[in-house]
């Protein structure tokens, strides 16, 4: 079973600062593993490691994408190689672009049965990747997986819903969306993250992967929300009169 997994490169949130105005400064922040890929790439460790077959990461991104450290951390956590599109002509690419690109990736990364996806990136969130580039790669995507087992070509799958938990069978090749409670992400023991750095990289570009830099949406502005003090309002003692003040003001917030 030839498994691949998404992962996207997103600068470090705590590292990003705040300026005047609502104003985001990503001049410190280091990049990272987008949190919600981690389930991802565990997912993929997990199946990996109960099934022969080749075990990739795919990365698409700007050029910070390319960065030694990061790449040696993704491979640490069980992918045996890694594919990544590093260009800054995909610095800013929406859902539908990421997508093309990730299934430009794809295509180079060779055979394979089933792609795994985070359930959202941990700088925009959109949840739309996973299930465009299904569409693109023309094979049955799902989302919200929670529980994989594999099956004779397909797999089940759990899908944990607002009021129930959904088992379905899907055929593969397929592309599945994971939640973050399918599993604990693991913590690389230095042993692998010293064999991670032997692990082979395929760098590539946008003209690699043909991938067309034609904008679908335009970023007018990013910044940060603004703050609003929290209110604070104390109602003191046990008589009669403060319990009823309390209950009236419970009303209020839910009216």
């Amino acid at each position: 079973m030839n498994i691949i997994a998404c992962v996207k490169i997103v600068p470090d949130d705590q590292d990003i600062m705040v300026k005047e105005g609502g104003v985001l400064n990503f001049d410190k922040a280091k990049p990272t593993i987008s949190t919600f890929d981690l389930n991802a790439i565990e997912a993929g460790a997990q199946l990996h490691e109960a099934n022969e077959g080749d075990f990739v990461a795919v990365s698409i991104g700007d050029a910070a994408t390319n960065d030694s450290k990061t790449k040696k951390n993704v491979l640490s956590r069980g992918p045996e190689r890694m594919v990544v599109v590093a260009d800054d002509a995909l610095l800013g690419a929406d859902t539908y672009q990421t997508a093309c690109a990730l299934k430009g990736a794809i295509d180079k990364a060779g055979d394979w049965d089933l792609v795994i996806c985070g359930s959202g990136s941990a700088d925009r969130y959109a949840q739309q990747v996973g299930s465009q580039l299904g569409q693109l790669l023309g094979v049955p995507n799902i989302n919200a997986i929670s529980k994989i087992e594999v099956g004779d070509g397909k797999i089940i799958a759990e899908r944990s819903l607002e009021d129930c938990v959904e088992t379905v069978e899907i055929a593969l090749p397929a592309v599945i969306t994971v939640t973050s409670d399918i599993n604990v992400p693991r913590i690389a023991s230095m042993k692998q993250v010293l064999a991670a750095g032997k692990k082979p990289t395929d760098v590539l570009s946008a003209a690699d992967i043909a991938f067309d830099a034609a904008a679908t949406t335009a970023e007018v502005q990013t910044k940060a929300p603004e703050q609003t003090a929290r209110a604070m309002d104390i109602v003191s003692g046990d008589s009669d009169e403060a319990i009823a003040t309390f209950i009236e003001k419970l009303k209020e917030l839910v009216r």
